[in-house]
């Protein structure tokens, strides 16, 4: 599955992409039910539709979008209707450079910026998986590492649940976390 993702990003990257035309076959087998290869959580920005980025088809991916790609109790429990009631054997945790919500992470944890208060609650979810973003870095140097480590702190907090671990070990489900690199196109799956 996952190299079915890879493929599909590499097809978009390279120009060579297939989007899909809707045709009324298709519609009509989608209706009857979905089984998507993969769940992606990944950010609401407007520049990273995981559907494109992956040159995927209808009915192909689930997605779940919020800022930041940070997990809250809807999230969670819309992972977990993937994983029980969809089947679905692929998790992909997809992060973005210049992520928005990163940025004002840091801006919060570095700098003491405040913002308005659901905006507060967002970032209060992404500040816990900064912790090892050093204050002495440049600017450029905590963005990276900061999206990496949002995307890591997502992944840790799914890992943490025990229908995941139980999933995991019975090698029912993987999750990977992977950042998309906004001047190329390509996604960068991390080790």
């Amino acid at each position: 599955m996952l190299a079915r993702l890879r493929a599909g990003n590499e097809r978009f990257v390279n120009g060579r992409a297939r989007f899909p035309t809707v045709q009324k076959e298709i519609l009509a087998q989608l209706a009857k039910g979905q089984r998507p290869y993969a769940t992606i959580l990944g950010c609401s920005d407007s520049r990273v539709p995981p559907e494109l980025v992956f040159d995927a088809g209808f009915g192909e991916l689930f997605i779940i979008r919020v800022a930041g790609n940070v997990v809250s109790p809807e999230v969670m429990g819309t992972l977990q209707y993937a994983a029980v009631h969809l089947g679905t054997p692929l998790f992909v945790v997809l992060g973005h450079e210049g992520c928005g919500a990163v940025q004002a992470a840091l801006a919060a944890k570095f700098q003491g910026a405040r913002d308005r208060g659901r905006i507060e609650r967002l970032l209060e979810n992404i500040t816990p998986g900064l912790d090892t973003i050093r204050a002495d870095a440049t600017v450029e140097e905590q963005m990276h590492a900061a999206v990496e480590a949002n995307v890591r702190w997502s992944m840790h907090q799914l890992l943490a649940t025990p229908e995941a671990q139980a999933r995991a070990a019975e090698g029912v489900i993987k999750l990977v976390g992977a950042v998309y690199e906004l001047t190329t196109g390509r996604v960068r799956f991390l080790p």
